[in-house]
């Protein structure tokens, strides 16, 4: 079986997804090999800038050398011990998070899906043995439009029919609101049986959607008024992809709870978080919550180095300097395809208005042929986060690919 798999074509490669794996994702037609840095290669050897970042799961970068070396050597001495008993790693990764985020403890799990619903029930355990709502009637705010993950109970707050329909039964127990909207916020407050608000900083499935400025700060005096817990769900914006360590820290607001994953490992392998206070966090008692794989050694050693590769190398600044010079090299563009142009640090969207016929996935293919690398979001939107290590001169030989991709579309 090896030897059949050396030497694999893209068009083999991709026919063997599309007939013995599920059809539940829609690639783009290329076929990956290698990553290092900003790059990534196809099996037949061809070089792309990676504009995607696995959806900000590399922020550091693929295969930075320091993360690689240190899940080497974990990986070499221990694996996984699961929580039936302590290991030599787990304590430093929780301190070294609660101290590189500010927070009192840490909940390690593996996917952010994973964190979300660890959150969730974080915030229930709460709303019940401390804030004394009565049993079952915990309710919880989210904003329209959201994606936290694909797990039953999270697709029941979804409006979103591709990620909701057909699912049901749906868990009880969620109230929607507008995103950004704290009139809104602050009546679903008025019910005294509600336990949190889970929201993203910024909406990135939905594509790159950023709140009305002083929105965060608000959200955080609401909260305070009601007693009510705020979890900032942080899996794609934290680590440095906005341009400070976490998309709360542009209004310099504390969530009560907070949620993060992908980056966290710097693309390596599945670690996820959720940090909180002692208050929220001691509610958990041994036996009512965990993960065999959660707070594993192995994930421990890689959390803590892609932390401090985030650190040392300055990615929070460098995403910050160079997501303004993205933003105004796509504003500067002249074609009515160029809906709009929004974002923050090295999280940014195009809107594409159909021209002639064609579309944002039409788009995207042009780019993947002069060498950059993203993906649409709702069709008419393409989500550019490239890694955060990518410097001035390899972002302004991406635009100019963008930008020819664009303007080789009719303009009428």
């Amino acid at each position: 079986m090896v030897k059949e798999m050396a030497g694999i074509s893209s068009k083999e490669a991709m026919a063997l997804e599309d007939r013995y794996g599920a059809h539940n994702y829609h690639p783009m037609p290329v076929v990956l090999a290698r990553g290092e840095g900003v790059y990534v290669w196809d099996v037949e050897g061809r070089r792309y800038h990676d504009f995607l970042s696995a959806y900000s799961a590399v922020n550091q970068g693929h295969c930075h050398p320091r993360i690689i070396q240190a899940m080497i050597d974990q990986a070499q001495t221990l694996t996984l011990t699961s929580r039936a008993f302590h290991n030599d790693k787990l304590g430093l990764a929780e301190k070294f998070m609660c101290e590189f985020f500010g927070f009192d403890r840490a909940l390690m799990m593996n996917s952010g899906a994973e964190a979300v619903e660890t959150a969730l029930k974080l915030a229930r355990k709460w709303a019940y043995e401390v804030k004394g709502i009565p049993d079952g009637l915990a309710k919880i705010v989210v904003c329209a439009d959201n994606f936290h993950g694909r797990t039953t109970t999270i697709i029941s707050f979804s409006n979103d029919p591709d990620g909701h329909d057909h699912y049901g039964p749906y868990t009880p127990g969620f109230v929607m609101i507008p995103f950004g909207d704290l009139a809104a916020l602050e009546h679903a407050f008025e019910d005294g049986n509600v336990a949190a608000f889970l929201f993203e900083p910024i909406q990135g499935e939905a594509g790159i959607v950023i709140p009305p400025d002083g929105f965060l700060a608000g959200v955080r005096s609401l909260c305070d008024k009601f007693n009510v817990l705020m979890i900032a769900d942080e899996v794609q914006t934290g680590i440095a992809r906005t341009g400070k360590r976490l998309a709360v820290d542009h209004e310099e607001v504390k969530p009560d709870l907070l949620v993060l994953g992908k980056a966290l490992s710097g693309g390596t392998m599945p670690v996820s978080a959720v940090l909180a206070s002692d208050e929220v966090m001691l509610t958990l008692h041994p036996g009512q919550h965990g993960s065999t794989y959660g707070g594993n050694p192995l994930a421990c050693a890689v959390a803590i180095e892609a932390l401090q590769v985030v650190q040392d190398e300055q990615l929070a600044a460098n995403a910050e300097a160079l997501g303004k010079v993205f933003r105004a090299r796509m504003q500067a563009i002249d074609h009515p395809m160029v809906e709009f142009v929004r974002g923050k640090g090295l999280l940014n969207a195009v809107g594409i208005r159909p021209t002639a016929g064609y579309k944002a996935w039409d788009v995207c293919i042009r780019m993947m042929e002069g060498g950059v690398l993203a993906k649409p979001t709702h069709d008419h939107i393409i989500r550019f986060a490239p890694p955060l290590v990518i410097n001035a001169e390899q972002l302004e030989a991406c635009c100019d690919i963008i930008e020819a991709a664009i303007l080789s579309f009719p303009k009428a």
